[in-house]
């Protein structure tokens, strides 16, 4: 055994304080700070699909009001979501609420409930531990939601407008097959749509063709350009 994966920043204090004990294995975690020869962290460059995703909610919305149910404020996807609703209606409101948990599914109800009662008909449930539940209860309200980490559309395609979706198994096989060839780096490496393991997810009916050809030629522009809409 020589390359270990720790899927989570929980991972990272243990790798770091291990690693120097086992110079010929390499370790790799999730979100987390990365120390020594033999150690790296993988994050998603997660601002862009948040940006996509906030076009689409941007587009979709009836009330002019959307939500980030969020579970961290560092979350770089909150950023870019509120940027994108803006880029595409510049008369959205978005109201963000954290959970401060994964999967603190009580707390997020609690908050989707509260965001309900403003007005949201659209929330980008950004916390991957009770998005299913948040999912169904705005499927029950008749409501709207982007989905989070995988492709949610089998919870309600008349729910689920679209996702934001991240390929980790994608991105395992990237770094496997890197480390495989001796080029995997250490510390923090990032990734995003250019390397394939970032998309958005199927859409739903509801959202219009040529939107999602718009969209699309955006996505593109960006993975040729680095640059999102509102930076052209």
């Amino acid at each position: 055994m020589n390359l270990i994966f720790g899927h989570g920043s929980e991972y990272a204090n243990f790798f770091n304080t291990i690693s120097s004990e086992y110079p010929d294995i390499h370790f790799v975690l999730f979100n987390g700070k990365a120390d020594g020869e033999n150690v790296t962290s993988l994050n998603f460059k997660s601002n862009a699909m948040g940006f996509f995703g906030g076009m689409v909610a941007g587009e979709m919305t009836k009330t002019e009001n959307v939500g980030i149910l969020a579970a961290y404020e560092w979350q770089p996807e909150i950023d870019g979501f509120f940027e994108g609703a803006y880029f595409q209606n510049d008369n959205v409101q978005v109201d963000i609420q954290y959970v401060q948990d994964w999967n603190d599914t009580a707390t997020a109800i609690t908050l989707l409930d509260k965001m309900i009662n403003n007005g949201v008909d659209i929330v980008y449930v950004a916390g991957d531990g009770y998005n299913v539940s948040v999912i169904e209860r705005l499927k029950e309200k008749g409501l709207y939601a982007i989905g989070f980490v995988s492709d949610q559309s089998d919870l309600g395609k008349e729910t689920v407008l679209t996702s934001t979706v991240q390929h980790v198994d994608v991105l395992y096989e990237i770094v496997a097959n890197s480390f495989n060839k001796g080029e995997l780096e250490s510390g923090e490496l990032f990734f995003d749509f250019q390397d394939g393991v970032i998309s958005m997810g199927k859409f739903s009916p509801l959202v219009d063709k040529k939107f999602q050809s718009t969209l699309k030629d955006y996505i593109e522009e960006y993975k040729e350009t680095g640059l999102l809409p509102n930076q052209l």
